[in-house]
């Protein structure tokens, strides 16, 4: 058996603790899969004294993880500090510099600096391992990396933050608002304190434009993804799309078109039918379309301790058997730029929510605003509303829930369409639209 692989972890909170107790409980198991033992033997973290139910009095300790990454004794270093700047990336920058190899869970680095890390991983034979850095414990950078490497990828798309999958989830199954099903969230643990990054997608396009690259074989760009979230998502909305055979998931989806690379993040109706639309709760689910072996669609839990100590340590797993894969799938000098697509015809159609003033002729003013715009509708569902609510402010006639589901169109038509609306005065309030995916 090979001399032991010596593993520096910078960061010991939820991820960091339990990689060590997975290396402890595995670590023999592990060495006889790889032919060589790892065992961690320096750790940086911010207090010393604090007890996290490990032992590492054995192992040298940073209280500066940069200084780890420079002088340490070893030949992996283990990056689960987090952010896109500061320690984490100066000392994954000193760790490659070294010819260390890197392992790390920190998906705002790779969207920020991948393509400069890579590189400098290739310059000095070092490794860059990331599996944990997207969608937690699921293995879907190898299998775009490796896996499907013989692969014409023409789109990758899935649930990549459960802490949305599982807001949407609760407001479908017990017809709770989204405000209360996140003070819920946060609650049980499941959301931050300040929600944000999750809740208005940055975290799930952190994840899609690391996604993007390893499918396309392009530049990481995270700033030209287009982004929605999920907090204009209400009951009716869920509701609707039950009815018309729909479940609403937050998605990322990249995919190629003819005039370039289609990144974005938004609520997208899918059918009950799609394998996306079983995944709820918290678990993540990442589908990928070869031209070979057709759709594969990954399914697990996307965030959590264990989980993202299992990805962290299957990385590491990969470094003692000796497997050294660029770390974008390609050396990161032949990486394409990102050539950003044209927004194109929207396969699927929109759902369209309008609340509508009770007046002779809105609807012919609506149906002409979309004919106008070249936009044929599938079907236009008007549900009344109780006269007993209040009407808008100026109004003498409550305005009434209208649904427009429309046929193929583009986006741009969509929100002229809608603009014009608005400006003819029969809307109470902004339209809620909502892209239909077409998937298996």
């Amino acid at each position: 058996m090979a001399e032991a692989l010596k593993i520096g972890v910078a960061g010991l909170g939820t991820v960091g603790t339990s990689v060590v107790q997975l290396l402890e409980k595995h670590g023999e198991q592990i060495a006889r899969k790889t032919g060589t033992a790892a065992t961690v033997s320096a750790v940086s973290a911010r207090d010393r004294s604090k007890d996290r139910g490990i032992d590492v009095s054995a192992c040298a300790w940073f209280s500066d993880p940069v200084e780890m990454a420079k002088s340490a004794d070893i030949d992996i270093y283990v990056e689960l500090i987090g952010g896109e700047s500061g320690a984490a990336e100066d000392s994954v920058r000193a760790a490659l510099e070294r010819g260390v190899h890197v392992v790390t869970a920190n998906k705002a680095l790779l969207a920020r600096h991948g393509v400069e890390l890579a590189e400098l991983a290739d310059t000095n034979n070092a490794a860059l391992n990331y599996e944990a850095a997207v969608a937690g414990g699921i293995p879907i950078v190898k299998t775009l990396r490796e896996s499907m490497s013989g692969n014409d990828i023409s789109r990758v798309y899935g649930i990549l933050n459960g802490t949305c999958n599982y807001i949407l989830t609760r407001m479908e199954a017990e017809g709770i608002s989204f405000e209360d099903c996140l003070a819920d969230a946060q609650r049980l643990g499941y959301a931050e304190a300040d929600p944000t990054f999750d809740i208005e997608g940055n975290d799930t396009a952190h994840k899609l434009a690391i996604l993007t690259s390893l499918a396309f074989g392009t530049k990481i760009s995270s700033d030209n993804i287009y982004m929605e979230g999920i907090t204009s998502i209400t009951t009716a909305d869920i509701q609707a799309a039950d009815e018309l055979g729909f479940r609403i998931k937050l998605l990322g989806v990249a995919q190629r078109t003819d005039t370039g690379i289609e990144q974005r993040v938004h609520p997208t109706m899918v059918p009950k039918s799609s394998a996306i639309a079983r995944i709820d709760g918290v678990l993540n689910a990442v589908a990928a379309d070869g031209d070979f072996v057709g759709e594969i669609v990954l399914v697990g839990p996307g965030a959590g301790g264990n989980a993202t100590a299992s990805s962290v340590v299957a990385d590491i797993a990969d470094v003692a058997r000796g497997d050294r894969t660029s770390a974008l799938g390609m050396p990161a000098r032949d990486l394409k730029d990102y050539q950003r697509a044209r927004m194109r015809l929207h396969e699927g159609g929109y759902y369209i929510r309008l609340s509508v003033f009770d007046r002779p002729g809105a609807f012919a003013e609506i149906a002409r605003c979309m004919g106008d715009a070249g936009i044929s509708l599938e079907s236009i569902v008007q549900k009344r509303q109780s006269a007993e609510e209040p009407p808008a402010s100026g109004n003498t006639e409550p305005p009434q829930p209208v649904i427009l589901i429309t046929y193929e169109t583009t986006e741009v038509a969509i929100k002229e369409a809608l603009d014009v609306i608005m400006s003819k005065g029969v809307v109470a309030e902004p339209p809620q639209m909502i892209r239909i995916e077409k998937l298996n």
